[in-house]
């Protein structure tokens, strides 16, 4: 079944209403769907997707000869030459990443590298705070609800990084991640993927892992372990998975909006199924559950959250 894909322009016509009904599926049913049109210019996103591939070009001998799962995978490959048994690659993903962040050092080359990611990350802010508008609509919060939240009534600035990744090709996909499976940390996740090069997957509700396909110019949205949180349980976070890929280079590009770590998290609306039973998740600081995510990103989530609120009671006691 494919991800849903939804025309962001139709909020603003006559189709809104479906429009909006199309987006609260996608939250609810998926937790990851796609948006066209969203006002972010075609021309700028030629431009990031050049200026991201050229700046890999210029890290590739990098990641080839000095990646921890590039050394692993070619101990595993001698091994196997030597009779043992095929083993995959534990702890590892076939991922050269960096991160951008307004108050860090970004690429100086290409040179229009800065300029051009700066620009499309003012252009991604302006839909981030649409979505969030419309993720308050949906779930019957007031205006401006989440922004307060995770900045802490205003006192902490929230979150936002840009992960720009390159899933290089494997000689031997069957024995190591692109990225392992996971649900995100934060908030809002605005995605900018490969429009030629597969390897993106979310396991849908059914059990089963389904392409997120490349849809040219789309930006896929997905949302972390704190909205679903501040949902209870409306929005679950979607576990996600990147393939590792014998043939082309998949580019991925990923916003994230997250809480401040001083952010309290807590439901912010009923229990989906029974609006008596109140709140049925924890509430904690993000900074904490940080602290548990970074050690359990690739385990289940429940047990961070009951983690995650046990060391917000024992800090404040």
């Amino acid at each position: 079944m494919a991800i849903p894909v939804i025309d962001f322009s139709r909020l603003d016509g006559n189709d809104r209403e479906a429009a909006m009904a199309e987006i609260a599926a996608g939250f609810e049913e998926w937790g990851f769907f796609q948006l066209v049109n969203t006002g972010i210019p075609d021309e700028l996103l030629e431009r990031v997707k050049k200026v991201c591939n050229d700046c890999y070009k210029l890290r590739e001998e990098g990641f080839n000869t000095s990646n921890p799962a590039v050394k692993a995978l070619a101990a595993l490959v001698d091994e196997e030459g030597e009779g043992l048994a095929m083993r995959k690659v534990e702890g590892m993903d076939w991922e050269d990443v960096f991160t951008l962040q307004d108050d860090m050092p970004w690429p100086s080359i290409p040179p229009t590298f800065k300029e051009t990611m700066m620009e499309y990350r003012r252009e991604l802010k302006k839909l981030k705070l649409k979505m969030l508008g419309v993720m308050e609509e949906l779930l019957g919060l007031e205006e401006g609800h989440i922004t307060k939240v995770f900045s802490k009534d205003g006192d902490f600035e929230a979150f936002y990084g840009t992960k720009v990744s390159h899933y290089p090709p494997c000689p031997r996909p069957e024995m190591v991640d692109g990225l392992r499976a996971h649900t995100d940390a934060g908030g809002l996740i605005l995605l900018f993927q490969d429009d030629r090069v597969g390897g993106l997957q979310v396991l849908g509700r059914d059990g089963l892992w389904a392409d997120v396909q490349p849809v040219e110019n789309a930006i896929v949205i997905n949302t972390g372990d704190q909205i679903e949180v501040m949902s209870n349980g409306r929005y679950k976070s979607a576990w996600h998975r990147v393939l590792a890929i014998r043939e082309g280079n998949r580019r991925s590009i990923a916003s994230f909006y997250n809480p401040a770590r001083a952010a309290t998290i807590t439901p912010a609306i009923p229990a989906a199924d029974d609006s008596s039973t109140g709140a049925d998740y924890p509430s904690f600081s993000f900074g904490d559950y940080m602290d548990v995510y970074l050690e359990q990103k690739f385990q289940d989530k429940e047990p961070r959250f009951t983690a995650a609120a046990a060391m917000s009671k024992k800090r404040m006691n």
